[in-house]
C-alpha cells in the first residue's frame, strides 16, 4: 500500500477539519460550488468524481470474465454476498440502528437520508482497493480479477434497481431520473471510457505503458477524493459541530455489516470446499465497498449537504482500518480454515 492508501483514515480526518474550517471562513465559495449545477448534476463534483473513478476502473480487465468458470464456487459465494445479502442487510441494519435505536440522538429530518446513504454504500461492491486487500492476504489473483470484472458488469445493470427497491422499502422517495442519470454518468460511461483507454495503452506499449499511466494518475485519483471530502464537510460543518456523535453512530451499522458479510463469505467458502487462497479475497470482496461510486450517487440524489452524502463519507473514514483488520483475521485463521475446509 502506498502512503496515501495506508493512511487514508488520517487524510479523511484532516479533510473533516479542513472542510469545516473552510466552510466557516469562505461560505460564499461553497455556495457558488453548490450552485454550479446542470440537470441536477453538480459540475465541479462530477469532474472530481470522474477523476476518482476512472483511474480505479482502468485497473480492471473485463477480459478476465473468461476466467469466471475457473473459480465458480468462490465467485458464486461472493456474488451471493454482494448482491443478495449486503444491500439488504445494510438496509435492515440502517433501519434498526439509525431509524430506531439511535434516532433520539440524531437530527430527525436527516434520518431517512442517513439510511439512504448507508444503502448506497452497501449496493456498490468494491472495485479497485480490493486488489490491495487480496494482495495483502495472498489471495488468488485470477479469482480476484475475474470477480471484480464480473461485479463491474453486474453493477451496470443491477445498481439502480437494487437501490431503487431498497430506498422504496425504506419509505424514501426515489428520484428515478436522477438515479438513472447517476448510473449513466458514474458507472456506464466511466467503465466504457476506462476500458477504451486501457486497450489503447496496451496496444501502444503493453503492460509497462499501462503501469506507468496508473502510477501517474493514482495520486490524482486520491487528491480528487480528498478534495471532494473537503467540499462535503464544508457543507456539513455546522451539523457536525452541533452533533459530533453523528459520525460515530453512522459507523456502527457499517462496522457490523463489514464483519458480518466477511464472516458469512468466509464461512460459506469453507462449507463449499473453496481453497483458502480464494476464500480470503472472497471475504474481503464481500465486505468492502466502492465508496467513490456511493459518494457520487449520494451527492447526485440528495445533494452535497445531505445526510446521505455524510453517511457514505463515514464509509471512507473506516474503510482502511476495518479492512486491514479483516485481512489479519483471515490470515490468522488460515490453519483452522485449511484443517476443516469441506468438513
Amino acid at each position: 500500500m502506498g502512503l496515501f492508501e495506508r493512511y487514508l483514515s488520517l487524510w479523511v480526518a484532516l479533510c473533516i477539519v479542513a472542510g469545516i474550517a473552510l466552510g466557516h471562513l469562505v461560505p460564499g465559495l461553497f455556495q457558488a460550488i453548490a450552485a454550479a449545477e446542470v440537470a441536477q448534476v453538480n459540475l465541479p463534483v462530477a469532474v472530481l468524481i470522474w477523476l476518482m473513478i476512472v483511474p480505479m476502473l482502468l485497473k480492471i480487465d473485463l477480459g478476465a470474465l473468461g476466467q469466471v468458470g475457473e473459480h465458480w464456487r468462490g465467485i458464486g459465494v461472493t456474488l451471493f454476498i454482494n448482491w443478495a445479502v449486503k444491500p439488504f442487510s445494510m438496509a435492515l441494519l440502517g433501519t434498526l440502528f439509525i431509524g430506531h435505536l439511535f434516532a433520539p440522538l440524531l437530527p430527525q429530518e436527516q434520518i431517512s437520508s442517513y439510511i439512504a446513504g448507508l444503502i448506497l454504500l452497501a449496493a456498490a461492491p468494491c472495485t479497485a482497493m480490493v486488489f490491495v486487500w487480496s494482495n495483502l492476504c495472498e489471495g488468488e489473483p485470477h479469482y480476484t480479477l475475474s470477480q471484480v470484472a464480473l461485479n463491474d458488469l453486474i453493477m451496470v445493470f443491477a445498481f439502480a434497481p437494487i437501490v431503487g427497491l431498497l430506498l422504496g422499502v425504506a419509505s424514501i422517495t426515489v428520484p428515478w431520473g436522477t438515479l438513472l442519470l447517476s448510473v449513466l454518468l458514474y458507472i456506464v460511461i466511466p467503465v466504457l471510457a476506462a476500458q477504451l483507454w486501457r486497450r489503447s495503452l496496451l496496444a501502444a506499449g503493453g503492460e509497462p505503458a499501462l503501469a506507468r499511466v496508473l502510477s501517474r494518475i493514482q495520486p490524482v485519483s486520491l487528491l480528487a477524493l480528498l478534495t471532494t471530502l473537503v467540499l462535503l464537510f464544508g457543507f456539513q460543518g455546522d451539523r457536525i459541530l452541533a452533533q459530533p456523535l453523528v459520525i460515530v453512530l453512522l459507523a456502527v451499522p457499517i462496522l457490523i455489516q463489514v464483519y458480518f458479510n466477511a464472516g458469512l463469505a468466509y464461512w460459506l467458502s469453507r462449507r463449499f470446499g473453496v481453497a483458502w487462497c480464494v476464500a480470503a479475497p472472497a471475504a474481503l470482496i464481500g465486505a468492502s465497498n466502492f465508496f467513490e461510486l456511493a459518494v457520487a450517487a449520494a451527492i447526485s440524489l440528495f445533494g452535497l449537504g445531505s445526510g446521505a452524502a455524510l453517511a457514505t463519507v463515514v464509509g471512507v473514514l473506516v474503510e482502511v482500518p476495518v479492512m486491514l483488520s479483516v485481512v489479519r483475521i483471515v490470515k490468522a485463521s488460515k490453519p483452522w480454515y485449511e484443517g476443516q475446509a469441506g468438513a
